[in-house]
């Protein structure tokens, strides 16, 4: 799914899904004083969820660059007075103007907030779909972030099937952050009546994402059975969402194993061997200890990657073309008159190579925790390094050598 066409998708549904936000307009409000955002839509105070610490990279940015991205507010008509203005998303960037406001008053950027206005109340619904379109216009999602905004978009359309049933949800539903929770609690309201399913099929289509069902419930499957903190830790290593399937698989099956999986592979700084330490422990012969799971994966890796850099290596076909008699290659013995100088160098065997690699690996780690050879020891170690790196370099730079002329 492209990142450009998705915002674009979700910003022509903004404007489908309700007048409201078809009424959105761009304001600088002030942060203090009248006409600034409130925050009552999270019943908290300024200040109650977040510190200045861990606002100090944001209010650093917004002070030399400003804001990047605005904030949405709701602008809730008043039987006496002007309309309140209440955040709707945004909450990091308005404590931290809030903030700079205060105690940064001189700089310019803490004047005033960008926000986007637009008529409420806003459905659950209208603010998911701004909230996703604000994150892909950050940058590309995470397998994790994308699970959890699926899967709170799905919360806000069940949300407003149940409302439309004439089903009350109790505040403390909407309090629940976690959105796997979320929807578990909504589904007990539903109790099984079918007038208030919310299928992936229609909140796609609501959404308006190329994305078929099966991704969208393979992404959220995911999310639902890993811990929070895991989906985190996968995410900021990169592991792909078919990995992560596979990983809940064997979770299910051998929940300890799975996590001294993800652990050793952490370990090693090789979290892209977990699809193969996976493969391995699923294997009707797999190793049960999860290290050596571990070292298996690093050995097939090891060997696929050399038998690619062979193949690489090895000289491509001389093209077929015409011989004349009496010319190289038109007859007598097998290879007279080949031009080659001889046999190619012999392969190493692999035996030897997985031998040499495990104990590199084994001298790495302990430099790595701080373990020293003597220096008689450490001297010949770079001697033999140098001179492997070379031949090593030499081997994979080195030219053919040229056919010898014919007599």
């Amino acid at each position: 799914m492209d990142t450009g066409e998705s915002q674009v998708s979700l910003l022509r549904r903004l404007g489908a899904l309700s007048p409201r936000l078809r009424q959105r307009r761009f304001e600088l409000l002030p942060l203090r004083g009248p006409g600034s955002p409130g925050t009552d839509v999270q019943g908290r105070t300024p200040g109650d969820s977040t510190v200045p610490r861990e606002l100090a990279d944001l209010i650093s940015s917004i002070a030399e660059i400003g804001y990047l991205q605005p904030i949405l507010v709701e602008e809730i008509p008043a039987a006496d007075g002007p309309p309140r203005r209440v955040l709707a998303l945004g909450e990091r960037r308005l404590r931290a103007g809030r903030w700079g406001a205060v105690h940064m008053e001189d700089n310019p950027h803490f004047q005033t907030i960008p926000a986007v206005v637009c008529p409420g109340p806003l459905t659950e619904e209208e603010r998911r779909v701004w909230q996703l379109v604000e994150n892909l216009a950050r940058e590309p999602l995470t397998p994790g972030e994308q699970a959890a905004g699926l899967l709170f978009h799905r919360c806000a359309v069940l949300v407003g099937k149940l409302l439309a049933a004439g089903k009350p949800v109790p505040a403390e539903v909407y309090a629940l952050d976690d959105p796997a929770e979320r929807f578990r609690a909504l589904e007990r309201l539903r109790a099984g009546d079918s007038r208030c399913a919310a299928p992936w099929s229609e909140v796609l289509t609501r959404l308006g994402l190329q994305m078929s069902p099966r991704k969208a419930r393979e992404l959220v499957r995911a999310f639902e059975f890993l811990p929070r903190d895991l989906v985190e830790d996968m995410d900021a290593h990169k592991v792909a969402l078919h990995t992560r399937i596979r990983f809940v698989g064997l979770r299910r099956d051998q929940g300890a194993v799975a996590d001294e999986i993800w652990a050793a592979v952490k370990s090693r700084g090789r979290p892209d061997l977990l699809a193969a330490a996976v493969a391995e422990a699923e294997a009707p012969a797999g190793a049960g200890d999860p290290g050596a799971v571990v070292d298996a994966a690093e050995r097939g890796r090891d060997l696929s990657n050399l038998a690619r850099a062979e193949k690489l290596r090895a000289p491509a076909p001389a093209a077929p073309g015409p011989t004349v008699a009496g010319s190289p290659g038109a007859g007598g013995p097998p290879g007279a008159g080949s031009g080659s100088s001889g046999p190619g160098p012999a392969a190493l065997d692999t035996a030897v190579v997985t031998e040499a690699l495990g104990a590199l690996r084994r001298l790495s780690a302990d430099l790595r925790v701080g373990a020293r050879p003597g220096r008689f020891d450490a001297a010949s170690l770079r001697l033999l390094a140098e001179q492997i790196l070379q031949l090593l370099d030499t081997t994979i730079t080195e030219p053919a050598a040229p056919a010898a002329a014919a007599a």
